[in-house]
């Protein structure tokens, strides 16, 4: 790494730790990210999905909204910037969002959780700094926006990540899939990006490490780095922003309806009344022109990003937004974009690689099964 790239990347509060842990780092998102430890990724995905894994998320943005003038109004503020209910999100309760452009792109997934006199909001890393801008210049009149700098964000995941953290914090054993609590310091949320049951866990930056040695002591635990987080997340047919979403990508052609509650759509409560809610509404009602699909190649050569996806006949169709080797599944996996006439599970594709065309067969989501607690 060059000295002025080393320079403009920012390490983790707890960057010790991860050397410590063996972890290879790497730049991504403006951070030194780990991307793997010792055991290797392949070891750290079946972990995870079978024990514990232990992931350090703290590049992404942690956001409180406080409201001025009552939560109603800024619920109501906040559903302006986004095509979900957010007035009807319950206390104690967390939601997947979508701040949305004028055009209907994706301009950040998030999660924003009601902790009954506030909302907190956590969004994507590469994002953070365009989102918060977004909710100042649109929320200042109903809301303090406070951009949270001081705190940690771990993510516990996998069938023991309960039987781990309860010891801990014994109260979370009560929480269900994407409950939120506050225990003490600690600020928790049933729920991550892996498909598995799990949690999240936002801490005091100066408490993070007491948190992170406790967890990784565990022998249910294994430190879990980028590289597994990826290819878990690719498995439960989970989307990437800035691959799978883009300012360009609409909710209902990335397969995203499921997060458009009907307060929201015509007919609704509220309908409309968020930014590109002309083409999001047209596209529910009359169909999108292409959608994102699950993609299974034959053979064993993964399919990468940017694989151009051709008809058996030569025809152009797409190209693959996330894929690699799916540890759970023993095979390759990939997820991208086609017209709706070929996206129906079994059609038959080819993907360019290494300038040959390839087959690969559309596929249901998620490729493997997740684990929630309903």
């Amino acid at each position: 790494m060059g000295a002025a790239l080393a320079d403009q990347i920012e390490r983790l509060g707890l960057n010790d730790l991860h050397e410590s842990l063996g972890a290879k780092m790497v730049p991504f998102a403006g951070y030194l990210m780990p991307i793997q430890y010792a055991a290797g990724v392949m070891k750290e995905h079946l972990h995870t999905r079978s024990a514990a894994g232990l992931f350090d998320v703290s590049h992404m943005g942690q956001v409180v909204l406080r409201p001025k003038a009552g939560m109603e109004a800024l619920c109501l503020a906040l559903e302006a910037l986004m095509p979900v209910d957010v007035l009807g999100l319950a206390a104690g309760r967390q939601r997947y969002g979508l701040f949305t452009n004028e055009t209907g792109g994706i301009l950040d997934d998030l999660m924003f959780a009601n902790r009954e006199d506030h909302l907190f909001l956590v969004v994507n890393a590469a994002c953070k700094q365009a989102d918060v801008a977004h909710l100042r210049l649109h929320l200042s009149h109903v809301s303090q926006i406070e951009f949270i700098q001081d705190r940690a964000l771990l993510a516990l995941q996998g069938p023991k990540a309960e039987m781990v953290l309860e010891r801990l914090i014994p109260q979370v054993r009560t929480l269900r899939f994407m409950d939120v609590g506050v225990f003490g310091e600690a600020w928790v949320s049933r729920s991550g990006y892996t498909g598995e049951d799990g949690f999240e866990i936002s801490l005091p930056q100066s408490r993070a490490s007491y948190w992170a040695e406790q967890l990784i002591q565990a022998p249910e635990v294994l430190p879990i780095g980028l590289g597994a987080r990826d290819s878990l997340r690719l498995e439960a047919g989970l989307c990437l922003y800035g691959h799978d979403l883009t300012e360009h990508t609409s909710p209902v052609e990335a397969g995203l309806s499921w997060a458009l509650q009907k307060s929201r759509r015509e007919g609704g409560a509220r309908p409309a009344g968020f930014p590109g809610h002309e083409r999001i509404l047209n596209e529910i009602t009359r169909g999108p022109e292409r959608m994102r699909v699950g993609l299974r190649p034959e053979g064993r050569a993964p399919m990468r990003e940017g694989t151009l996806l051709f008809h058996p006949d030569g025809t152009p169709l797409g190209e693959v937004t996330s894929g690699g080797f799916g540890p759970s599944e023993g095979a390759p996996l990939a997820m991208g974009y086609v017209p709706v006439a070929f996206s129906a599970p079994g059609t038959l594709l080819m993907g360019e690689v290494r300038g040959k065309h390839l087959p690969v067969a559309v596929a249901p989501l998620p490729f493997h099964p997740t684990h929630y607690k309903r």
